[in-house]
């Protein structure tokens, strides 16, 4: 299948969108069918004071739309919302600035889903019936911006995704139980657009995200970039699915300290690791935990699918009860540099309870010591310390898969049986 390109203009309160891709829909069929058939709302401005958007409607954003600092912004379970296409400073995206709030409550029942205008999904659906995991990059994503600390050049600093013409892209502050609302049941698909070289929206962005956020019961599928970057902050995830990104499903930045609690990766051919872990860019420490995953590489006659993880830039983090299978022969878990090394040798990395299941592999990383790789100037880390992790052929920790039935595209698309 092609991927789609699309050019959307907005004229006179109508939009006309034109593709190209043989095997695509035509996307100008699918918003006029939506909004002249009385389903969708154009969303092309701001939210600047409280709004409600229904669960019997699909909302279409025409552009970059910001909950701005003061406002909030209610999504009903059942809504969709589909980005236009558009990339650079046009890209597409629902933003939550510092001082916005979301509160965007799905069920098991009726989840929200964030997609692309391509998306011939319509109310009450939970797969669409046109578009392949594979297809990324199709519009923005969801960014959502708080006050609590980071650690950054700055107190509060720009994120990536947002041009930094636009203030609204700022995050980071000193209040750690900041409420930027509550995300439960929501499914991010397709996102990743561009707005400039090597720089990509991620599928769900938290910076600066606080305590006083609720956020469990997310999905992100087939994202350009990454499926979920924490940027600081200290807020806590739970039942959370990542499926076939193009660069990592987890990423840590700048001291994030909260909780990564019950979830899944599903990794593609173009994913990079299942987690890219990072520590401070500033002064500022903040150690996160991460606990009870299942985590699934992608392998083809054992190679490709990226790496197990990776732990970078003065890393503190606890990782616990996590299951890895379906990885190809030369993925490992790395110590990347000195300074994480110093930091695992001196207990403030900790791995506990970490399973491998090599039993599709027959050469390659097939033991801890050879999966397990210390890439300081020593090298000795492991030899010092051995990490708490064993090869397994039947799991004892992981994710509760239940907890993704029902509601996810992962689910109805079959991509949970071996879970």
């Amino acid at each position: 299948m092609k991927k789609l390109f699309g050019l959307a203009i907005l004229l006179s309160g109508l939009i006309f969108v034109t593709s190209c891709g043989d095997d695509e829909p035509s996307v100008t069929t699918i918003v006029e069918n939506e909004l002249e058939g009385g389903l969708g709302v154009l969303v092309d401005a701001n939210i600047t004071s409280d709004a409600t958007w229904s669960g019997d409607s699909i909302y279409v954003l025409a552009g970059r739309i910001v909950v701005e600092s003061g406002a909030t912004l209610t999504i009903e379970a059942g809504s969709i919302i589909k980005g236009q296409a558009g990339s650079g400073a046009n890209a597409t995206a629902l933003v939550v600035a510092r001082g916005g709030t979301l509160n965007a409550v799905g069920t098991a029942s009726s989840p929200i889903i964030m997609t692309s205008i391509a998306d011939e999904i319509t109310i009450g659906e939970v797969a669409g019936p046109n578009l392949s995991s594979d297809l990324i990059g199709l519009w923005g994503g969801l960014i959502v911006l708080g006050n609590a600390p980071i650690s950054a050049d700055a107190d509060a600093v720009q994120i990536e995704g947002i041009p930094p013409s636009d203030t609204n892209g700022l995050y980071g502050g000193g209040d750690a139980a900041d409420n930027s609302g509550t995300i439960q049941y929501v499914s991010i698909r397709h996102g990743g657009a561009n707005i400039g070289e090597g720089n990509e929206i991620n599928g769900l962005t938290l910076g600066g995200v606080g305590t006083g956020t609720t956020i469990d019961h997310v999905e992100v599928v087939a994202n350009q970039d990454d499926g979920i970057e924490f940027f600081g902050g200290t807020v806590n995830v739970s039942d959370a699915i990542v499926w076939n990104v193009g660069d990592d499903a987890i990423d840590t930045d700048q001291a994030w300290s909260g909780t990564l609690d019950n979830f899944i990766v599903i990794g593609g051919d173009q994913t990079d690791h299942a987690m890219e872990l990072d520590g401070p860019e500033g002064d500022a420490a903040g150690t996160h935990t991460i606990t009870n995953g299942s985590l699934k590489g992608f392998n083809d006659d054992g190679e490709g699918g990226g790496e197990y993880f990776d732990c970078r830039s003065g890393l503190t983090a606890n990782l616990s009860n996590l299951y890895f299978f379906n990885f190809s022969d030369d993925s490992d878990a790395e110590l990347d540099n000195d300074g994480v090394a110093a930091n695992y040798l001196a207990g403030d990395i900790t791995f506990t309870g970490l399973e491998f299941n090599v039993s599709h592999l027959s050469t390659g990383n097939l033991t801890i010591e050879d999966i397990f790789a210390d890439k300081s100037t020593a090298g000795t880390a492991f030899e010092t310390i051995a990490p708490g992790a064993t090869v397994v052929t039947t799991p004892t920790v992981g994710a509760t898969k239940s907890d993704f039935t029902g509601w996810t595209l992962a689910d109805a698309e079959g991509e949970l049986s071996d879970f």
